[in-house]
């Protein structure tokens, strides 16, 4: 049988990883990696690859940056030949970006099957371009695969067949558990001047937070506060320090006591930063279930998630992006920090070898 696996972003690299490993212990299994190249920072998809052990892509398109309708239309553009050449017996897509509507569009357009691993998840927020992402991509699979059971009850209730639907656990943790021994190993405490639960780290990269002003200020005033009692590390993304530079933000991030921006991080530095935080403040969703299994609090600084198993099961809870709402947030967690006493199910490590194993034909 032959795959064509695609990977666009860096949470993809996470969610490919697993299934790239499983599929190479297929015998007769011939698997081509694409990566589109939305994000195209060499060095650090060179780092991902090299943090998750997983080979160099078979192919770069090199799609680079672009409005929504450009980054898409240019992934279709530079996929198509691949398909054609390669015919698979499964194209394999991954999460929510635009890499994976549009190489699941050029895919069933062809006549070849797509299978959408992180199926059924839903936000309910049609502003989210995940979200469009997520219900064109389910709407013409050939196959779904489900992380958590709020997917299973979406897909029903949007009228799939229950054939087309399997629940199979969490890839991104499968990625998390195998590399935590890995990661305990990391010195980015020690490069860092940090002490274990002694920190907080924040993330940001949705246009909801970061492309608007009184949004992004009302979320730095919160930081300046929280940093008064600990050192808050935010690992910028590229959308974000060009914002603040935009918005004439960056230097009061750069005076702010106890504020540290610095540059993304590999896989491993920054599960090891996530593992042994006091707190993780965030806006994505793979953090979200990263923190639920690491039983790290996090306060997700949206009023949505498409990830529901993070609240009910695990540390998290929405704050959106008001000063008052996160900071009131902040503060009981301090107080009563929440603890994941149940795994959500089949989180087990194991989802990639299900996921396989159907699409094989051996489960």
């Amino acid at each position: 049988m032959k795959f064509v696996c695609v990977c666009g972003a860096r949470p993809n690299f996470m969610k490919i990883a697993p299934i790239v490993d499983a599929l190479k212990r297929v015998n007769g299994a011939e698997t081509t990696l694409i990566h589109t190249g939305q994000h195209y920072d060499e060095r650090m998809s060179h780092l991902f690859f090299e943090d998750l052990g997983i080979p160099r892509p078979d192919l770069n398109l090199a799609v680079g940056s672009g409005s929504q309708a450009v980054q898409t239309a240019e992934t279709m553009k530079r996929f198509e030949p691949v398909c054609i050449e390669h015919q698979p017996d499964w194209i394999i897509v991954v999460g929510d970006v635009n890499s994976t509507l549009a190489c699941t569009l050029v895919g069933v357009k062809l006549g070849l099957r797509v299978a959408h691993v992180e199926a059924g998840l839903r936000s309910f927020d049609r502003s989210m371009p995940e979200e469009i992402n997520r219900l064109l991509t389910d709407a013409v699979s050939d196959m779904l695969f489900v992380t958590e059971r709020s997917g299973v009850e979406n897909l029903e209730k949007e009228g799939v067949a229950s054939s087309r639907v399997h629940f199979v656990g969490n890839v991104m943790i499968d990625t998390l558990l195998r590399s935590r021994e890995r990661a305990a190993k990391s010195q980015v405490l020690d490069q860092l001047g940090l002490r274990t639960k002694n920190y907080a780290v924040v993330t940001l990269h949705r246009p909801s937070n970061v492309d608007h002003h009184e949004s992004f200020c009302s979320i730095l005033d919160a930081l300046e506060q929280i940093a008064g009692d600990m050192p808050v590390v935010f690992p910028i993304h590229p959308r974000s320090r060009k914002n603040l530079e935009e918005m004439g933000l960056a230097d009061r991030v750069a005076k702010a006591p106890g504020i540290r921006l610095v540059e993304p991080l590999g896989y491993l530095d920054f599960l090891r930063l996530t593992a042994d935080a006091a707190l993780v403040l965030t806006d994505s969703g793979g953090i979200q279930e990263e923190t639920t299994i690491l039983s790290v609090p996090c306060l997700t600084l949206r009023d949505n998630t498409e990830r529901p198993v993070t609240i009910s099961h695990g540390t998290n809870r929405l704050t959106g992006n008001s000063t008052r709402r996160i900071m009131s947030a902040y503060r009981e967690v301090r107080a009563n920090p929440p603890v994941s006493d149940t795994m959500p199910e089949l989180w087990d490590g194991h989802a990639a070898e299900r996921i396989v194993g159907i699409l094989t034909g051996a489960a």
